[in-house]
């Protein structure tokens, strides 16, 4: 039997009817979709949707690279298990698509990208927004996203579909290769009429495997634990999307391990764990950064062990060995390690059950490191702290004053700036799925859609998207489709007055802090005078967003207190005082490697290149 539909209206009923099930637990897997229409996907996915419209939720976008964030931050809150897709018309509506397909495709979280294409029968040629291109005459400004998709394919003709589409949910499931996955989709095409087999139509669940270790690789690993004196685990994301929380825990306690996290592992273990010492590396905790120095032995859990991690491989001892348990071959052997191919849950398990139940076989002193991890918070007080009430806060009073209002329920979202190093250094999670840090691209503007994608997969928890000014001047449309959607997120906007943390590093590395300011220029391209006249809380409530302005610590609380209850979108609005005169957060624990002018008139370039110099002959290859 055969159903004659369009190939939008195919595509539609096809991605309405696919599902994961992982650990018996079954659900949708495509459970909306987000769209901006033009002559390229108006008359194909558009009227698609309006032919189903109890079939397949949609979202109305505003900048199709905010389309993918929100999507992204709707699957990473669905550990992977949900997502969206995201339909956008022929040429600049497809090409915003790039840095939000290269977002997820770094952080290896799914999203479905339809983008429009120019027709496949070519009825004029060129056609408008296409891309001429004199040696290849089928590619279009879609194949951009070839590099940053893991699966890629044209739909040059209706039958090509099935194929396709299959291939597409493949990906999009497999929890070892996922990422973005584009369908670039002609017009012409997207109209046509084809019989479609009932097959390709029904109901299909696509089970998320959890892969057990090879018993050989099983083996080696436990030797090299039972053999190291210090060792410690660094957790990352993979841990949070393999839902291996539990079994973390158990291991930690049972081996008496130390367990540090990078910026997507945060959270997985609560702050006051007992075997929890913080974060990892460029931006970790001195606890966690100095345990690394010391560990004869690192055992990575889900982790890509990014130069923040190894502080561009300069944070282990030459003679540290490491086993790394990744659900990725490609993971599991960086820095030579021991692989140790698995899903992380079920790697886990099978080292604490290898390990026999025997407490005491691989404890530390832990004794030492809690009493490290309880100065690291005496710092951390002290960098909350905000003696005078009447004072503006600092960036990181702000994160103290919100650190005394959460709960276990609240989400936090932020991916650029200072507020990365604030936060994984300083941020005590209290759930783990609390801390929504993106860092593998570090992305600017990720935060407003992303914090969308999080209120609509966790709806009733408070949700905050936390930006410093140069993050939201990249961003803020989604904005309106908050509103429109009424979803009382919480904005916490920071107005420092330009780039602040590549201001800082541009200090450190001999620039000086050159195009960094928001002022005025001078004749010389400097910077002089007081900071712009910018209103980005005027900019917030002009896009429909209520808006609260504290002026102080005291105004601060309030506010922030207020946001959190809203049940409409609030936006904070704090002008930062710098932490020139204030306690402001620890410096970093560990180096990243950040190439300085080997050569210049500068004293401040040839000074930072002397330090470089100093930190670049610690780095090695462990091999």
């Amino acid at each position: 039997m055969s159903v004659r539909l369009t190939v939008a209206q195919a595509l539609v009923r096809f991605l309405a009817a696919q599902y994961t099930e992982r650990d018996g637990v079954r659900q949708r897997l495509i459970t909306a979709t987000w769209g901006i229409f033009g002559h390229g996907n108006v008359a194909g996915i558009g009227q698609a949707l309006v032919e189903y419209p109890g079939l397949m939720p949609f979202h109305q976008g505003r900048n199709e690279q905010a389309m993918v964030h929100a999507a992204v931050g709707y699957a990473r809150q669905s550990n992977r298990l949900r997502t969206h897709a995201v339909t956008t018309s022929i040429g600049p509506g497809a090409t915003n698509l790039v840095t939000g397909a290269a977002l997820a495709t770094v952080n290896r979280l799914p999203v479905l990208l339809l983008p429009g294409d120019t027709f496949a029968s070519r009825p004029a040629d060129p056609v408008l927004q296409q891309l001429e291109v004199p040696y290849a005459g089928e590619t279009s400004v879609n194949d951009c996203l070839r590099p940053v998709s893991r699966y890629f394919d044209r739909v040059t003709r209706p039958e090509a579909l099935v194929p396709a589409a299959l291939a597409a949910v493949r990906v999009l499931t497999d929890p070892a290769d996922t990422g973005a996955v584009t369908l670039a989709l002609p017009q012409d095409v997207q109209a046509e009429a084809y019989d479609w087999p009932e097959e390709f139509l029904a109901e299909r669940t696509w089970t998320v495997r959890r892969p057990r270790p090879d018993t050989a690789e099983l083996d080696a690993a436990v030797q090299a634990v039972g053999k190291a004196r210090r060792p410690m685990i660094i957790a990352g994301g993979g841990v949070r999307y393999s839902a291996a929380q539990d079994a973390l825990s158990t291991l930690a306690r049972t081996a008496g391990l130390p367990v540090a996290t990078t910026q997507a592992g945060k959270g997985v273990l609560p702050w006051d764990h007992p075997c929890d010492v913080g974060g990892i590396g460029h931006t970790g905790t001195a606890t966690a950064d100095a345990l690394a120095r010391g560990s004869d032995l690192v055992i990575g859990v889900g982790t890509r062990l990014t130069d923040f991690t190894t502080a561009s491989g300069t944070l282990f001892r030459p003679d540290t060995r490491l086993v790394n348990l990744n659900i990725t071959a490609f993971d599991a052997h960086k820095q030579a390690a021991l692989p140790l191919v698995a899903d992380a849950r079920a790697g886990l398990e099978a080292l604490t059950e290898a390990f026999g139940g025997h407490p005491g076989d691989h404890r530390q002193d832990t004794a030492h490191w809690a009493a490290s991890k309880r100065e690291w918070q005496e710092r951390t007080d002290a960098a909350y702290a905000a003696p005078d009430p009447h004072a503006r806060p600092t960036q990181v009073q702000v994160l103290g004053v919100l650190d005394t209002l959460v709960d276990g329920s609240d989400i936090l979202i932020n991916a650029a700036g200072s507020l990365p190093g604030d936060l994984h250094k300083l941020w005590r999670a209290r759930s783990d799925d609390q801390y929504h840090v993106e860092y593998g691209y570090s992305c600017m503007g990720y935060e407003i859609p992303a914090a969308i994608g999080v209120a609509l997969a966790a709806p009733g928890r408070p949700v905050w998207a936390l930006v410093g000014d140069g993050t939201y001047l990249m961003n803020p449309t989604e904005i309106v489709t908050a509103v429109q959607e009424g979803l009382p997120i919480k904005l916490v906007v920071l107005q420092n007055h330009g780039y602040a943390s590549i201001g800082g590093l541009s200090e450190a590395v001999g620039a000086e802090r050159f195009g960094t300011d928001y002022r005025h220029r001078d004749a010389f391209g400097g910077f002089t005078g007081p900071p712009l006249p910018v209103d980005l809380g005027a900019n917030a409530a002009s896009l429909g967003m209520r808006v609260l302005r504290p002026r102080t610590v005291r105004d601060l609380r309030e506010a922030l207190a207020d946001a959190r209850n809203a049940t409409v979108p609030t936006c904070v609005y704090v002008e930062t005082e710098t932490p020139d005169t204030v306690s402001g957060p620890p410096p970093a624990q560990a180096w990243w490697d950040v190439p300085v002018a080997e050569t210049s008139t500068r004293p401040s370039a040839v000074k930072a290149r002397e330090e470089y110099d100093r930190h670049v002959t610690a780095r090695r290859r462990h091999l």
